[in-house]
């Protein structure tokens, strides 16, 4: 009698293990998951290392607005992490460092502290238009124009290997740091 109990409560203690390994990779696999940040192009959002949560199930059910910072398969085995600047539809210019979207002027506050870095040392992210027949940017359905917020140090949509971001390519969007932990923080 006492054996068939412990037994009993071996397989439960089994089927709890089991269960709670499962709902941990489901968790990871479908609804969220860590990424490791590499590089400098997302300063000073994310430091070089910083530990960032992927919010994969949260873009499936709303749309990717402007200034979400996203991860998306750039290349193969290659994702980057970058902020949406321009979503589809939109007419994009940068003049003197001012970000235009639609004719509208937008601030930028995740970039003040560059930009205060560079006074007297020219533009942030300097005039582009990628379009010279329009004079503008027109971001394409489907697709995302997205910059790294170190717009002097990233490979971003103006890098024409990376161009637009296509929907299907992102995996979602960057909401927490998690590590370092002086480096905790909700990102907006």
């Amino acid at each position: 009698m006492k054996e068939a109990k412990e037994k009993n409560e071996l397989l439960e203690w089994v089927k709890a293990i089991g269960i709670a390994i499962l709902f941990a990779c489901g968790i990871r696999y479908f609804l969220f998951t860590p990424i490791v940040v590499d590089g400098a192009s997302m300063m000073p959002t994310f430091e070089n290392g910083d530990r960032v949560v992927v919010d994969k199930i949260g873009p499936k059910l709303v749309e990717y607005e402007r200034f979400d910072v996203i991860v998306f398969e750039a290349r193969e085995d290659i994702n980057y992490i970058k902020r949406i600047i321009g979503v589809p539809g939109d007419h994009i210019v940068y003049e003197n460092d001012e970000l235009f979207i639609n004719g509208e002027r937008y601030e930028e506050p995740y970039l003040e502290e560059y930009k205060k870095a560079m006074m007297g040392k020219g533009t942030l992210t300097g005039d582009f238009t990628l379009d010279e027949n329009l004079g503008e940017l027109t971001v394409p359905d489907g697709y995302f124009f997205v910059l790294g917020d170190n717009r002097l140090n990233s490979t971003d949509s103006r890098d024409p290997s990376v161009g637009f971001v296509a929907k299907d390519k992102i995996l979602g969007t960057a909401k927490i740091v998690f590590l370092p932990l002086e480096n905790l923080k909700i990102i907006k």
